[in-house]
C-alpha cells in the first residue's frame, strides 16, 4: 500500500517511511526525555519547555526539573510562585504557570497520571493540540499524526514544493496523517523522524539537501522556489517582553516581598513601558499586590501579607 496526500495527490510510498526511518536510526538526537524510562509527565514537560525555545536550553532545566518535580503532585505541591522562580530565563513565563496549573488538575482528577488520548489531554491547563498529539505519540506511541513547524516545513518543501510552509493550516495535520505508515508500531518513530528532518536538514535557512534521505522532493524538482511569506524578525532589547523579564529577575532573586522602589530601579529609561510591563505582569497574574507598594510572585501572598503586618506593626505610633 502506498500514503497518499489528499491535498495534490502526491503518492510519497512506502519508500518515504522506509527511507526516513531509515535515516533516523543513525541520526536522531540523544535527548534526554528520549530515554525509555522517562514518564508522560515528564514528556509533557519537556514540550511545554520546547516551546519557542531551543533544546539547547531546555535540557539543564528540563533535567532539574524532573528531579525536583518528578510526579505531578510534587509540582502541584509547592506554590506557583516557586515553579515560576524556577522556570528562569526560559522566556514566556505563563507556560510555567499554566503547567502547575496542569499538574494541580494531574494530582486531584487523575491520580498523578498524565491522560493517554488526545482529547483528554485537550482538556488540559496549557495543551494545545500540538501538545496533546505529541504526548499522545512520544509517551503513549499512540499512531497520530504530530506536526509542529518543522514537519510543516518538510511537508511544504517535499510534498507541495513551497518554499516555506506559510501560514498553520489544519491540512499540514491531514497530509501528516497520510504519510504516517500504516503499521501502527512504525508511526510514533516516524512522527519523531519527520520532526527531526526539518529540525536538523531540512531547515529553514540553510537546508541540506545532499543529506536529505527522502527518495524525491517536490521543491528540489520545481528548483527550490525562494521563500514567499517575509519572516518576521523579533526584536527583544528595548522591547516590554525585556522589561516584564528584568521585573520578574527581581522578584526570582528575591527572598520575600518586593518594594515598589526596587522595582523602579530595574528600568528608568521609560518609566511609563515600566509601568506597563509591571500591569502586564499583574494582569496575567504572574505577580500580585494589595496595595501597589509590596508586590510578589503569584502564589506567595501568604508571606507578603505577613510582611506586610511585621511593617505596619512596626511603623504603627507607641
Amino acid at each position: 500500500m502506498t500514503d497518499i496526500v489528499p491535498t495534490n495527490g502526491h503518492t510519497a510510498g512506502v519508500t518515504f517511511s522506509d527511507s526516513l526511518l531509515s535515516w533516523f536510526d543513525d541520526h536522531e538526537r540523544d535527548l534526554p526525555w528520549r530515554a525509555d524510562d522517562v514518564t508522560a509527565w515528564q514528556i509533557l514537560i519537556s514540550e511545554i519547555m520546547l516551546q519557542q525555545t531551543p533544546v539547547a536550553r531546555v535540557i539543564p532545566k528540563w533535567l532539574e526539573w524532573i528531579e525536583r518535580w518528578p510526579v505531578p503532585s510534587a509540582m502541584a505541591a509547592d506554590g506557583v510562585g516557586e515553579v515560576v522562580r524556577a522556570w528562569g530565563k526560559l522566556g514566556y513565563p505563563r507556560r510555567a504557570m499554566r503547567l502547575h496549573e496542569c499538574a494541580c488538575v494531574l494530582a486531584r482528577q487523575f491520580d498523578d497520571e498524565v491522560p493517554r488520548d488526545v482529547e483528554t489531554l485537550l482538556t488540559l491547563p496549557g495543551v494545545g493540540d500540538y501538545t496533546a498529539r505529541a504526548v499522545a505519540c512520544f509517551a503513549y506511541d499512540a499512531p497520530v499524526p504530530v506536526v509542529d513547524i518543522n514537519v510543516r516545513r518538510v511537508i511544504a518543501r517535499a510534498i507541495h514544493g513551497r518554499g516555506d510552509a506559510g501560514s498553520p493550516a489544519r491540512t499540514d495535520l491531514a497530509d501528516a496523517s497520510a504519510l504516517l505508515p500504516t503499521r501502527v508500531d512504525r508511526a510514533p518513530r516516524f512522527s519523531a523522524a519527520l520532526m527531526e528532518l526539518g529540525a536538523l536538514v531540512c531547515t529553514a535557512r540553510s537546508p541540506s539537501c545532499d543529506a536529505c534521505p527522502l527518495p524525491s522532493c517536490a521543491w528540489v524538482e520545481a528548483g527550490r522556489p525562494a521563500v514567499t511569506t517575509p519572516k518576521k524578525v523579533q526584536r527583544f532589547a528595548g522591547t516590554d517582553r525585556q522589561v516584564r523579564g528584568l521585573i520578574l529577575d527581581e522578584f526570582r532573586s528575591a527572598t520575600g516581598p518586593v518594594e515598589r522602589g526596587r522595582i523602579d530601579t530595574v528600568w528608568t529609561t521609560d518609566p511609563g513601558q515600566r509601568e506597563r510591563a509591571l500591569d502586564s505582569l499583574l494582569a496575567d497574574g504572574l505577580v500580585e499586590t494589595t496595595d501597589g507598594t509590596l508586590f510578589w510572585l503569584a502564589g506567595e501572598g501568604g508571606e507578603a501579607q505577613g510582611s506586610i503586618a511585621d511593617r505596619n506593626a512596626s511603623t504603627a505610633p507607641r
